[in-house]
C-alpha cells in the first residue's frame, strides 16, 4: 500500500478498491491494449457490437454552440429526454410525471453521487454492507453527515425485509439511505413489492432513498427486456424523497462518455446544481448531444434486449466455471455482471481474496478482493469483513472472459 504524502498540507488519499487493483496490475504490465491480460476486476461491460443491438457510436461532431460550457444542471433537451424516458417506461398512467426540472446531468456516476453528498445536511446516512467500493471514501470525505452501516446477511441472500429496514431507519435515526440496486457486488435486486416497500418507508419515515441504478438493465431473471427502477413506485415526483442515479456507463455500455443523471424532487435538483457549481462546473457539453439519441425508446429497447441475451449466457457460463473450480456464490446474481465469489472452500492461502488477487496477477488476470466492499468510511472499524470473498466480473467479451477464467483455473491448480 502507498504511504502518506510527506508534502505539507496534504493527507493520504487511498485509491478505491477497483483503482487500487488496476494500479497494481499496471505495475506488472497490464494495459487495456495488452491481449495477454484478462480484466475480470474493473466494472466495465463490453463496449463493442452485440447481436441485435443498435450500431455503436464511432464518430462525434461538435457543433459551435457545444464548444462552450454546459449549464451546471445539463442541457435542457437532455434533461427533458431523461424525464420522458422514465415517464414512458415507469410512469404511464400516473398523475405525477417527471419533467426536465427533476433531472440533473453530471460527468459520470461518481460525480453525481459527489454532488448529492455535498448537498446533504448534518444527518445520519445509512448504507449497506457489502456495497460499491467507491462509497467508502465518498462517505468519509464529507463531514456534515455520519455514515451508518447496515449489515446484509448472506443467509438471507443479502436482502433485508421491509420490517428490518424500517427498524434500521427509525432506530438509527436515518435521514438518508444510499444503496446500489441491483447491488454491486452481490448482484441482488430489490424489485416489485420489495422495492415498493422501500419507497413507502422513505415516505413514511421521512428518509431520503438514494439509489444507484446503474445496473438496472442487467437483469438475469424473468422476461427479456425487463428493467428495474424505483421510479415506478414514486407517488409524487416532487415530494417523495426518492432520488435515482443512472447514466450511460453500464446500461448503454458507454463508460467513456462519462454522462450520468440524477432524478428526483426539484428541490434536490436545485441543491445538487448549487453543489456542482463549485465541484465540477458541468458535464461534457458535446457528449450530452450524443446521449439524446441513446435515450430513444426503441434504441434503448433493442440495446436492453441485446444486453440481457448476451449477459444471461455469460452469467450462467461464469457460475458453472467457478463452481467447477470450487468457488461458489452465496446467492446467484439476479442483476449486474458480477459474481460475489465465496473462496472459503479453496486451499490456503488463495481462500483469501487479497492472496487470490495477487496470485491471479501472476497469471495475468485481475479480480477484486472482497474486503474492498466492506464499506468503512474513515476506517472507524479496525477489522475487515469479506476476506474470503472476491468480486469476479463477467463484463468483458466472451473470449476475454474465457481467458480470465482459464487463468483463475491455473491459479487454483497450483495450490
Amino acid at each position: 500500500m502507498e504511504q502518506p504524502s510527506t508534502i505539507p498540507g496534504f493527507r493520504f488519499v487511498p485509491r478505491t478498491g477497483v483503482i487500487y487493483v488496476m494500479h497494481e496490475a499496471a505495475q506488472l504490465g497490464f494495459t487495456y491494449q495488452n491481449g495477454d491480460w484478462a480484466n475480470l476486476g474493473q466494472g466495465s461491460p463490453e463496449t463493442g457490437d452485440l447481436p441485435g443491438a443498435p450500431p455503436r457510436i464511432d464518430t462525434i461532431t461538435i457543433p459551435a454552440p457545444n464548444r462552450g460550457y454546459s449549464p451546471i444542471e445539463g442541457n435542457w433537451a437532455l434533461r427533458q429526454a431523461v424525464a420522458d424516458y422514465y415517464n414512458a417506461h415507469y410512469r404511464r398512467g400516473k398523475a405525477s410525471q417527471y419533467s426536465a426540472e427533476n433531472v440533473s446531468i453530471a460527468s459520470g456516476g461518481r460525480m453525481a453521487l459527489t454532488r448529492l453528498a455535498a448537498a446533504l445536511g448534518t444527518i445520519n446516512m445509512g448504507h449497506f454492507i457489502p456495497d460499491y467500493t467507491a462509497y467508502e471514501e465518498l462517505l468519509g470525505i464529507f463531514k456534515a453527515f455520519s455514515a451508518i452501516p447496515i449489515l446484509l446477511d448472506a443467509g438471507q441472500g443479502y436482502h433485508i425485509t421491509p420490517a428490518e429496514l424500517e427498524r434500521e431507519v427509525l432506530g438509527r435515526g436515518l435521514s438518508a439511505l444510499l444503496a446500489s440496486n441491483p447491488c454491486n457486488p452481490t448482484g441482488q435486486v430489490a424489485e416489485g413489492e420489495e422495492l415498493q416497500d422501500w419507497c413507502r418507508i422513505a415516505r413514511r419515515c421521512h428518509c431520503s432513498l438514494i439509489l444507484d441504478e446503474f445496473y438496472s438493465h442487467f437483469i438475469h431473471e424473468g422476461d427479456l427486456g425487463r428493467m428495474v427502477s424505483a421510479a415506478a413506485y414514486v407517488e409524487d415526483v416532487d415530494s417523495d424523497p426518492v432520488i435515482l442515479v443512472d447514466g450511460l456507463t453500464k446500461n448503454w455500455r458507454y463508460p467513456g462518455l462519462r454522462i450520468s443523471w440524477t432524478l428526483g424532487p426539484r428541490e434536490v435538483i436545485e441543491a445538487i446544481a448549487s453543489a456542482g457549481s463549485f465541484l465540477d462546473g458541468g458535464a461534457n457539453h458535446p457528449f450530452q448531444s450524443v446521449a439524446l439519441g441513446l435515450l430513444d425508446i426503441e434504441y434503448s429497447r433493442q440495446e436492453t434486449l441485446a444486453i440481457q441475451t448476451c449477459f444471461r449466457q455469460k452469467c450462467a457460463y461464469t457460475l458453472e466455471r467457478l463452481k467447477d473450480m470450487g468457488i461458489y456464490a452465496d446467492a446467484r446474481p439476479a442483476g449486474t455482471f458480477y459474481v460475489w465469489a465465496n473462496l472459503s472452500r479453496l486451499p490456503s492461502p488463495i481462500n483469501d481474496g487479497m492472496s487470490f488477487f495477487r496470485e491471479g496477477l501472476k497469471e495475468n488476470v485481475i479480480t477484486i478482493p472482497g474486503v474492498f466492499f466492506d464499506v468503512n468510511p474513515d476506517h472507524r472499524r479496525s477489522y475487515a469483513r469479506y476476506e474470503h470473498y472476491s468480486r469476479i466480473s463477467f463484463g468483458p467479451e466472451t473470449a476475454k472472459l474465457e481467458q480470465g477464467l482459464d487463468a483463475l483455473e491455473r491459479v487454483i491448480k497450483k495450490f
